[in-house]
């Protein structure tokens, strides 16, 4: 094993040079996939890896282990294949790469034991690789992260949202590396080797920004040592390189980005990186992994349950207020739970959370992305991370959204003043798809309470819940219809009002409960009884329960929902009843709004209680007319 700088370099040479014909190899196998990409970081990639990283192999979760992300998702074969070269796997796994049945998927999942985040949407493994390095701050550990960013991906707004958060929050814990190779996937990138134009842009958003020959390892293991040194800010590593490197026929050539080599392309790149092999250097990477030397850590729990509610039925409470009163309550018994906000922790009420847990809040400010992106580093590394903002500006997020799906992370995101019902700001503010965005990803479980009580239930389950979570939360006052020590399950529901006469079924959820409870006694009093269900589970769904009441009552269903009718309370009902053989009548928002008071927007856009009387007359009536 080498011990000095001098005997390292040929080494980690060498490394590179298998890294490269590794990523080539299971490529051309595969038929697809992005070997050019992999030729430009290879050299960064050994000294990462073999010179730099601390990590056991066999046990990559350990939790004072360094964390690399790679944020250029595309470039998966290498990490495939630097991870093989550690000894985590036999080589010739490599080459099952985007086979069906194996986890070397195109582009990384968490999956593989070794991947945090899932990553390939570009632009989110740097936002991702801020909330490890913030997770390494909430447990008092001195391990670091690394993140690998490509030029072309620096053109997304979410690396720069990324840039401001990691500078303000002077996060000296985390290194990342951008691979300027210049060309992009159609065109050269935005800057080429302009290194100038990045280095300007790095060091005004607070980083410690370094420029090198990325090709260049006496160089790149300077830089290493030079960001581990750096304090009180970030450190951004700009490496310029060139795509393709170390075959000639595609080196620095446009037109190859996502191309496999053919067979005989293959023979001839594969020869020529042997030819760089350095001979008589017989060192394999597996011997330079650079051990942790792990703190003994207990693993991490809630140390008690959250304090029950403290209502009184008919107090007048909006959930948004319950939602920061229950988050304030969870810092108390969990130190997993950490809360982000993207200011405006003062109308979702996070700030009571940042009062009882300032060390686990984290400030976003207008930067959605990032909010999301740091939340899925922080649950990669064990935290429970509570995200919120107002539920229209979480749908900027929507593609990270989708990748924590993708990722299964444990993020529990939370969206306010959802619906025509938050009044005069009009429909920019008025979130109408979010439930659709999120019940659209497996494994997503969403979740839309309806007074105080159940909104502190539900946020307890979120953090208790596997996976990813949604919580839609309303802002208006609603009145507490639950007792304080009601229970609730994921995937449940509530039946408010029942008799044997029932003559339809009306689901709400949120503040169409109370609409509906309205209409159930203005209906009552004219002699029709109808049953009333608070769907507060939207995924998973209690299939069982909503066709018991379609059952009870004669088929007659009616849902009403603050939402557009796609995706949301309608469309959860029906997906749970069409086997069954019934059909749902929905009532939502059918067009886009306009300003108003609370109640006139519910009556407008057809979802208030005068609408459901109208709703079951019609179709009671319909029915006793055939």
């Amino acid at each position: 094993m080498p011990t000095d700088r001098a005997s390292l370099l040929p080494a980690l040479k060498n490394i590179a040079t298998r890294l490269r014909i590794d990523s080539a190899r299971a490529t051309t196998q595969a038929g697809s996939g992005h070997p050019t990409s992999c030729f430009s970081m290879a050299e960064i990639m050994a000294a990462l890896f073999f010179a730099e990283i601390r990590f056991d192999p066999k046990n990559p979760h350990l939790p004072d282990a360094d964390r690399f992300i790679l944020s250029k998702g595309h470039a998966a074969p290498i990490l495939y294949a630097a991870w093989a070269e550690a000894g985590a796997f036999d080589r010739s796994e490599l080459l099952t790469l985007r086979e069906l049945g194996s986890d070397f998927e195109g582009h990384p999942t968490p999956r593989l034991p070794f991947v945090d985040v899932a990553t390939g949407s570009l632009g989110q493994g740097i936002c991702a690789a801020i909330g490890t390095a913030l997770n390494a701050r909430r447990i008092g550990s001195d391990y670091r992260t690394y993140v690998l960013v490509g030029d072309g991906e620096s053109a997304e707004g979410s690396v720069w949202e990324a840039a401001n958060v990691a500078g303000r929050d002077k996060l000296d814990n985390l290194c990342a590396i951008t691979d300027v190779n210049r060309l992009g996937q159609s065109q050269p990138t935005m800057w080429q080797h302009d290194m100038a134009q990045f280095e300007r842009r790095w060091t005004a958003f607070g980083w410690h920004a370094i420029v090198i020959d990325g090709h260049d390892l006496a160089a790149i293991l300077d830089a290493l040592d030079d960001a581990r040194r750096t304090k009180d800010r970030p450190t951004m590593i700009l490496a310029r390189t060139e795509k393709g490197k170390g075959v000639s026929f595609v080196e620095n050539k446009d037109n190859w980005h996502g191309k496999a080599f053919k067979k005989e392309e293959l023979a001839k790149a594969i020869a020529e990186l042997e030819q760089q092999i350095v001979p008589g250097v017989e060192v394999s990477g597996a011997s330079l992994v650079r051990t942790v030397d792990a703190k003994p850590r207990a693993p991490e729990s809630a140390n008690g349950a959250i304090a029950a509610p403290n209502y009184t039925i008919g107090d007048q409470v909006a959930t948004r207020e319950a939602f920061g009163d229950a988050l304030a309550r969870l810092a108390a018994v969990d130190p997993r739970v950490v809360a982000l906000d993207a200011d405006v922790k003062n109308s979702t009420y996070t700030d009571r959370f940042e009062k009882a847990a300032p060390g686990r809040f984290y400030e976003n400010f207008i930067a959605e992305q990032v909010m999301v992106g740091a939340a899925m580093g922080l649950a990669a590394r064990g935290a429970i991370p509570f995200a919120s903002t107002f539920a229209c500006f979480l749908e900027r997020a929507a593609d990270f959204v989708r990748m924590a799906a993708i990722g299964h992370n444990n993020v529990k995101l939370a969206g306010t003043h959802a619906g025509v019902s938050i009044g005069e700001d009009g429909p920019s503010q008025m979130a109408l798809e979010d439930l659709a965005m999120c019940r659209a990803e497996p494994g997503f479980t969403v979740l839309y309470p309806c007074d105080g009580v159940s909104t502190e239930r539900l946020v307890a389950l979120a953090a208790q819940t596997k996976g990813p979570t949604y919580l839609r939360i309303s802002r208006p006052k609603t009145p507490v219809i639950y007792p304080n020590n009601e229970t609730f399950t994921i995937g449940g529901l509530k039946v408010l009002r029942e008799s044997p006469n029932d003559v339809a079924t009306v689901i709400a959820a949120g503040v169409t409960v109370f609409e509906a409870l309205k209409a159930c006694d203005r209906l009552k009093a004219s002699g029709t009884a109808i049953r009333v269900i608070d769907l507060y589970s939207l995924a998973p769904v209690d299939r069982e329960g909503l066709v018991a009441a379609a059952r009870a009552t004669k088929g007659r269903l009616i849902t009403v929902e603050d939402h557009y009718a796609t995706g949301g309370v309608g469309d959860a009902v029906a997906d749970a009843v069409a086997d069954a053989g019934f059909t749902v009548h929905r009532l939502a928002v059918r067009e886009i709004p306009r300003s108003g008071k609370p109640e006139e927007l519910l009556d407008r856009f057809g979802i208030s209680s005068d609408h459901i009387v109208n709703a079951v007359t019609s179709i009671v009536g319909a029915v006793a007319a055939r």
